[in-house]
C-alpha cells in the first residue's frame, strides 16, 4: 500500500462524513457517533500505525518551522499530518451540528460553517461561533420580550 492510495482511502472516508454531517443533521447516529468517534477512531488507528511504523525513519522534529519541513519530508510522516487535520478537523464539525442542535440553530445556518471547517478547520470553527452568538443573542432577546408564563 502506497501513501498516495492511503491518502485517497482517507479522503474519501472523511468526505462521505462530512456530507452526511451536511445532508443529515437530524440522524443523530452521524454527529454523535459517526463523525465524532466512529470515523475519526479509524483515522487515530492509520495515524499511529503510520507513526510507530515510521517512528526514527527521518530526520526532523518540531522544535522549528525547517525541522517540521525536513519532518515532513517523508511522505508517510506527511500523510500522518494530513490524516491528524482530517480526524480533528470532522471532530468539530460534529461538535458544531451536535452543539447547533441542541441551541436550536437552524442547519442550513451550521451548513456553511461545515464547509469551512472542512476546507479551512479554525476558521470554520471561529465562524460557528460567530453563528452561534448571533443566534444565542436572539434566542436571549425572544426570551426577553416574551410575556411571562403563569
Amino acid at each position: 500500500m502506497t501513501p498516495n492510495l492511503v491518502f485517497s482511502i482517507m479522503n474519501d472516508v472523511s468526505l462521505v462524513a462530512w456530507i452526511l454531517l451536511a445532508v443529515l443533521p437530524k440522524q443523530r447516529w452521524v454527529a454523535s457517533v459517526l463523525a465524532a468517534f466512529v470515523v475519526p477512531a479509524f483515522f487515530a488507528v492509520a495515524y499511529i500505525a503510520i507513526v510507530v511504523a515510521q517512528f526514527g525513519s527521518s530526520s526532523g522534529g518540531f522544535t522549528s518551522l525547517p525541522a517540521v519541513a525536513m519532518l515532513f519530508s517523508n511522505r508517510w510522516l506527511l500523510l500522518a499530518g494530513w490524516i491528524h487535520y482530517l480526524a480533528f478537523d470532522l471532530f468539530v464539525g460534529s461538535w458544531e451540528v451536535r452543539d447547533a442542535r441542541e441551541r436550536g440553530i437552524p442547519h442550513l445556518a451550521v451548513v456553511p460553517c461545515l464547509a469551512l471547517t472542512l476546507m479551512f478547520g479554525p476558521a470554520g470553527w471561529l465562524l460557528y461561533n460567530g453563528v452561534r452568538l448571533v443566534f444565542t443573542k436572539k434566542e436571549k432577546a425572544r426570551e426577553a420580550a416574551a410575556p411571562p408564563s403563569a
